[in-house]
């Protein structure tokens, strides 16, 4: 493997366990986790290394970013503070070069005022989080306890099963294949993703494969439709709420955050979501706590996060109707299923799957399609994606009155109003009964492009008897025939 490859590179947390275990070895107390910070006030290092001294972590600390280039370069951290306005080089630049050369330490930035631009910049570059100053001990001291959990967690986590299956994920064209190579990747891992694609791509199936190939596989998996509640309704939905908590409110109930916990939840539509149900959601994801409706009781919920959207959010932030520091908290990878007619070489496996899925369930006697039918599938559009072809493919297999689906057994769109009927051939008077099969026959070939084996299951025959009809009448020197 070349040097310098991800697998070569020895993660700072390992690194900084084996440091631990010797100093316990040695009989040293072992420190909850090392920390540094990186401020040009020295008034605020002060205040920051005695808290969190106080809460049993060691600090270092930097009054500059090439300071705390230099302290990285000499030790690795659990966790950098770091302001992200100082003097020789601010922290956002600062920033850019932890992550190439300690990609996995998280990085909490802290800026004076609540400035959005500012923390929506750092969680751009990979932020794990963001403070505002003057700031709050309290909230110093939840949310680097937070952070370092988190992290730990996910190094726990970060060992994928020993299997990955994408098998439901149906396709070989070269979209699919490249998303099934991104969740290879992005699956076994922790991180938050944000799935694209229009209605009907089947963005709830590769949620499935995501929560189900991770290590959560074996807790909850939660799903929402954000576009399929009401505002007041959704944020009960998912926060959960009290008893008596309003009108209607008979029971305590527990939210979807909640329910979820230990494991994944999904949020489907979740750019229809309200400006105000955005921030109590942005809220849960900051602190991975919630109160539910009517209670004052926080509840801790450690869960993944898998959203997906029809809509171009960035254009939604662009235009108001979406929070621009919520995009960046769900946008941290993100996936884009692509529509049915820009992977039309998926439609036969697609259209077979749904095939054996509706003949068995349905207990149909029908052995298959047409080539006819399966070109005017491949030919149609598909407004309405997987979903319409599933569809169409179970109200063919209920409709179809022979061993073969025809498009005769089609909806209109695909089935043209030519092609619906069976054709009406006339046999003037006086033609032999010769000639009649002769052209039954001929017809029937031209029909199924060919192929001898659906020709003479039309005809009633068997192939072999056909095989001697073609011989018999010069049929098989006259047109070419499909072998099969």
């Amino acid at each position: 493997m070349p040097e310098g490859s991800r697998q070569d590179r020895v993660r700072p947390s390992n690194v900084r366990l084996a440091l631990l275990d010797s100093r316990e070895s040695l009989g040293m107390s072992r420190a909850k986790g090392e920390i540094l910070v990186a401020d040009g006030e020295r008034n605020v290092r002060i205040m920051l290394k005695a808290v969190l001294k106080q809460e049993g972590y060691e600090v270092c600390e930097a009054d500059s970013g090439a300071s705390a280039l230099k302290a990285l370069e000499r030790e690795p951290f659990d966790l950098i503070l770091m302001d992200a306005h100082m003097s020789d080089i601010d922290g956002i630049a600062a920033m850019r070069e932890i992550r190439k050369s300690s990609p996995f330490v998280p990085v909490v930035m802290m800026s004076r005022g609540a400035s959005v631009r500012a923390a929506v910049h750092a969680l751009k570059l990979g932020a794990h989080d963001y403070l505002t100053k003057p700031l709050d001990v309290d909230e110093v001291k939840i949310l680097v306890e937070h952070a370092l959990k988190q992290c730990s967690a996910d190094e726990e986590d970060a060992s994928p099963p020993n299997t990955l299956d994408f098998t439901h994920i149906i396709g070989e064209s070269e979209a699919m294949r490249e998303l099934c190579e991104t969740l290879s990747l992005v699956a076994p891992r922790d991180a938050t993703v944000l799935i694209y694609g229009e209605t009907g791509t089947g963005k709830e199936l590769v949620a499935d494969a995501i929560h189900y190939n991770s290590s959560r596989a074996g807790k909850p998996f939660i799903k929402v439709n954000c576009a399929a509640l009401p505002e007041t309704l959704l944020e009960s939905e998912l926060f959960g709420h009290e008893r008596g908590a309003f009108t209607g409110a008979a029971r305590t109930k527990p939210g979807r955050f909640e329910l979820a916990d230990g494991g994944t939840l999904f949020l489907d539509e979740v750019g229809d979501m309200s400006l105000a149900t955005q921030v109590k959601l942005l809220r849960v994801l900051q602190e991975r706590e919630l109160e539910p409706l009517g209670s004052t009781r926080p509840i801790r919920v450690n869960i993944r996060l898998v959203a997906a959207t029809h809509r171009d959010l960035e254009h939604e932030v662009k235009e108001g109707r979406f929070r621009e520091d919520l995009f960046y908290r769900l946008n941290v990878v993100s996936v884009t299923l692509p529509p049915l007619r820009r992977r039309k070489e998926d439609i036969p496996l697609l259209a077979e799957s749904f095939f054996n899925l509706y003949r068995e369930r349905h207990a149909r006697p029908v052995k298959g399609f047409l080539p006819k039918t399966l070109d005017a599938l491949v030919r149609y559009e598909w407004p309405g994606n997987i979903r319409e072809l599933e569809n169409v493919i179970e109200r063919a297999v209920l409709l179809c009155r022979s061993e073969y689906i025809s498009t005769r057994d089609l909806p209109p769109p695909l089935s043209p109003a030519d092609e619906a009927k069976p054709s009406r051939v006339l046999i003037p008077p006086g033609t032999t009964l010769v000639e009649v099969e002769r052209e039954a026959i001929l017809q029937t070939l031209q029909e199924t492009k060919g192929n001898r084996t659906y020709a003479a299951r039309q005809l009633g025959i068997s192939r072999k008897t056909l095989q001697n009809k073609l011989k018999e009448y010069g049929l098989e020197e006259k047109i070419g025939l499909r072998q099969a």
